[in-house]
């Protein structure tokens, strides 16, 4: 999955895609590169990021989404907290919804979700981008998580979200501090008990940063390290910004895990 923001002030290429051209260029280079989804959006999930109005993330997102879905035959995401958002970009043609606010107990999004039969990423966050970095806490970082998807993935079948629309992700970085970020980069698998694919995205997070020192252009090693272990591990989807050398490091990896116990 590859990422696309058209944002002023995303963490890590803010404003570098807000021209109305820029980010249609930039999602035909990242398929170009080997993209099998492209995630747009229109709202910065940083920590503290400010909030933007309906109007304004629509204004952002809708003309990208229309211009793509005429030229790409691949699945556009929308990668919005807003439901009327998400309606209006199914409605211009995004076949999937990346929710970072899954938490939340209004249904309107995942009733939108419903009746439209896009996928869905069900992604775990404590607190919202205004909170979730200020001192998050966990008794069991991996098992509240896994808790989480298990009510979820009931509460989302309520609301008439069939189960195969579902996908998980941990969120790392949502509400994490380093320690959880590893403990749940280890257990992966865990995630799998559930039966529905998973998603990741680690992709220059400032938590490698804090393990390596390392500055924002510096981070992509690492960033391949995690996406490497979390297909062994059995994640589906692995969403970054660096697409050409993500897809090397996973197609690397599923070489070598199929030889895995094939060996004379």
């Amino acid at each position: 999955m590859g990422v696309v923001n058209v944002t002023p002030d995303s963490f890590s290429d803010g404003g570098k895609f807000n021209s109305p051209e820029a980010p249609v260029e930039h999602a035909l280079q990242l398929i170009q590169e080997g993209a099998d989804i492209i995630d747009i959006g229109g709202e910065s999930t940083r920590p503290r990021a400010t909030p933007v109005s309906e109007a304004e993330e629509m204004s952002r997102v809708l003309p990208v989404i229309q211009k793509l879905i005429a030229e790409v035959r691949i699945p556009l995401s929308i990668d919005t907290m807003k439901p009327a958002v998400a309606k209006a970009a199914m409605d211009a043609g995004a076949s999937i919804i990346n929710d970072v606010a899954a938490n939340r107990d209004d249904p309107a999004m995942w009733q939108a979700v419903a009746g439209s039969g896009a996928g869905y990423v069900c992604m775990h966050m404590q607190g919202n981008p205004q909170t979730m970095q200020v001192q998050p806490s966990y008794q069991n970082v991996v098992a509240e998580v896994g808790a989480f998807f298990e009510q979820r993935l009931n509460r989302l079948k309520g609301c008439g979200v069939s189960e195969e629309q579902i996908i998980f992700d941990p969120g790392i970085g949502f509400g994490k501090s380093l320690e959880h970020n590893l403990q749940l980069l280890g257990n992966l698998g865990r995630f799998r008990a559930l039966g529905r694919p998973l998603m990741l995205g680690v992709s220059r997070k400032s938590f490698i940063a804090k393990l390596l020192g390392t500055d924002n252009a510096a981070r992509l090693p690492a960033a391949l390290a995690c996406a490497a272990l979390a297909v062994q591990a059995g994640v589906q989807i692995i969403r970054t910004h660096d697409v050409a050398d993500t897809v090397k490091a996973v197609r690397m990896a599923e070489a070598i895990i199929a030889k895995a116990d094939k060996a004379e």
